[in-house]
């Protein structure tokens, strides 16, 4: 009989398959390799069926080769696998857990990612990393001037500004090495900004030749930064009924712990993207900044907001009430409408 449902437990070289038939009985359980395991699984599964994997690193891959073949491809959050994993944890007990939990007709899926979707996503990451780096190569460079008496002003632009004055300057008791060494930090930091400066010429041109970012770019607080990470993470956005899911998805909403017919709300439950979760509440603060003075319905709602709340409670409203509108936007192709944004 042919297995219609099958769970596998990624990996990078070694995967397990765990598939029931059409009854409901354990049929298949095999340990396969990576170069093997597409064209086994084709040759057992029914036309049509469905496979589950969490989606982990390589899933949104495998899940475009799954559909190309013509099966359904479902997508799991590792969080809402552990739960149905019995026993030890191993290999082919997620396996299992993966082709259990799949079949429950309230789980929630993954959209499958396109290859345009990670190209942008990975251009996001790798200009995420390099800040990352310049932050810790400007953070070392005050760290050994300090111990020679030369400090500088917080921001990174003054730092900019005072390493060439530093190395020009005889008087300041840096010696001849550290000078050697202090110029090729300079160097290192001088490189790390042009690389910055490349993607973000990168995100630019993305923004310029996707309509869906164009549209995007009318909201308040969003940039071709936050755009584009914002596409390459909902996609086309039907994977969410309405705008409230997306904003949860994004860590926006309040986490609940509720009992006993008591409603408790804390602070936001943070799941989801972190990174296009921090873009949406800092494009948030910075409008917030520029909105006094303003008379639109937007802005006179987030001031109502600040004026009683503290302006992280401010920000993250606007973020969930942004992220909201962009779903919106994004589902049904329409434009923004800013006599609707507060509503």
């Amino acid at each position: 009989m042919k297995i219609i449902r099958v769970g596998v437990d990624l990996a990078k070289n070694v995967f397990q398959v765990h598939g029931v038939d059409s009854n409901e009985k354990v049929a298949w359980r095999r340990k396969l390799k990576r170069d093997e395991w597409l064209k086994v699984l084709l040759k057992n599964i029914e036309p049509g069926g469905e496979v589950g994997m969490e989606a982990c690193g390589g899933a949104h891959h495998w899940a475009r080769q799954l559909q190309a073949h013509g099966l359904v491809v479902k997508l799991i959050a590792p969080q809402f696998v552990k739960p149905y994993v019995k026993s030890n944890k191993n290999d082919a007990n997620d396996a299992a857990a993966i082709c259990e939990a799949m079949s429950r007709p309230h789980m929630r899926f993954v959209a499958v990612k396109s290859v345009e979707q990670q190209d942008i996503q990975a251009v996001h990451r790798i200009r995420a990393g390099l800040i990352d780096q310049r932050k810790a190569k400007a953070n070392q460079i005050r760290g050994l001037t300090s111990e020679y008496g030369v400090t500088a002003p917080k921001e990174l632009l003054h730092l900019r500004r005072a390493i060439p004055d530093w190395l020009e300057d005889a008087e300041n008791g840096l010696s001849s090495r550290f000078r050697r060494l202090l110029a090729g930090l300079w160097h290192d930091l001088q490189v790390l900004d042009a690389r910055v400066a490349e993607l973000d010429q990168e995100i630019a041109q993305i923004a310029a030749a996707d309509l869906m970012v164009q549209r995007l770019l009318k909201l308040r607080g969003v940039g071709p930064i936050t755009a584009t990470a914002l596409v390459a993470c909902v996609g086309n956005a039907h994977q969410f009924t309405n705008g409230r899911q997306m904003a949860a998805s994004l860590g926006l909403t309040p986490k609940q712990n509720s009992s006993g017919g008591k409603e408790r709300l804390l602070g936001i439950s943070k799941r989801g993207d972190s990174y296009v979760r921090c873009l949406l509440i800092h494009g948030a603060r910075a409008m917030i900044r520029f909105a006094k003075g303003k008379d639109d319905p937007l802005s006179r709602w987030v001031l109502r907001i600040s004026a009683t709340r503290h302006p992280n409670v401010a920000a993250v409203a606007l973020a969930n009430k942004t992220a909201r509108i962009a779903w919106a936007m994004i589902k049904n192709g329409t434009e923004y409408q800013p006599a609707l944004a507060a509503g």
